[in-house]
């Protein structure tokens, strides 16, 4: 079991028809918290360290060390991927610390830019055995850009996928990033004639805004990675004030956080066995 690579636990998902869940790790207990959740559920977990994560720590290696570490140690398979990098540095450094996948997120660039930045690291990520996701079509709501309208053209996205050679790609089909409401309205015709465009997985980003029943519907339709953080940051802060509310004179940081851990434990176990199902 263990900490394996990205691609052993997206080509079985991707073969079978089914999903695997990708989770953000914000800190040491979210990453605590999403293993025990795997092994909880018996299934595999992809865990994820953002850029927007990497700068709240300081830097990449300090959160990326402990998530490692965390993910050696467990007793199902988990991978470690890098999410929404934007800097080409922070991508080559994600390779040399041992993650198993990366996410470099050119969306925000016109098509030749980005082809031309992720062909570049596709290249040097795969020449070492990482598994490379790209974006193309904004995901809408990423640093506060909302742009419900966005959507990946199929046509555009096949062309992106044979310039750069990438291994999944994140598309846009109405999912919006940071969302606290499960209401997103996902365009299930897009993920099915995009799936039909591409060999590759399609990873459906924002999914905290997306109620469990679409969810369902839009693995069905070809999504093999689901990307999820805010629901689970919602059950970790939900905990963590209820337990404040009901322990007013607590001082140890370590009481609440255990709190908050021990929620998200059973949420990410709930959404891992609803995307493998």
């Amino acid at each position: 079991m263990t900490l394996v690579l990205t691609r052993s636990l997206m080509d079985s998902a991707y073969q079978r028809g089914v999903a695997i869940g990708a989770f953000n790790v914000l800190h040491l207990e979210t990453a605590e918290a999403l293993v025990a959740a795997a092994e909880q559920a018996e299934l595999p977990v992809i865990l994820q360290i953002s850029e927007n994560c990497a700068q709240y720590h300081g830097g990449l290696e300090p959160i990326a060390l402990s998530t490692l570490a965390v993910a050696r140690a467990s007793a199902v398979e988990v991978a470690v991927h890098l999410d929404h990098a934007q800097n080409e540095e922070l991508v080559y450094e994600a390779i040399e610390l041992g993650f198993g996948s990366v996410m470099y997120d050119g969306a925000h660039l016109g098509f030749d830019e980005n082809v031309a930045i992720t062909a570049r690291i596709t290249q040097y990520a795969q020449s070492r055995g990482v598994y490379v996701e790209a974006e193309l079509g904004a995901v809408g709501g990423k640093d506060g850009a909302h742009t419900p309208g966005v959507r990946t053209d199929p046509g555009e996205a096949a062309a992106f996928v044979r310039s750069t050679g990438v291994d999944a790609l994140a598309v846009a089909v109405g999912s919006s990033h940071a969302m606290t409401e499960r209401v997103a309205a996902v365009d299930y015709s897009l993920i099915a004639r995009l799936r039909a465009a591409l060999d590759v997985p399609l990873v459906l980003h924002g999914s905290s805004g997306i109620a469990d029943e679409n969810i369902v519907k839009a693995i069905r339709a070809g999504m093999t990675k689901i990307n999820v953080s805010t629901q689970l940051n919602k059950h970790f802060t939900e905990a963590i004030r209820g337990y404040l509310a009901a322990n007013a004179a607590v001082v140890d940081s370590r009481r609440y956080g255990a709190a908050g851990r021990a929620a998200v434990v059973q949420e990410a176990a709930r959404l891992v066995r609803l995307f493998a199902a």
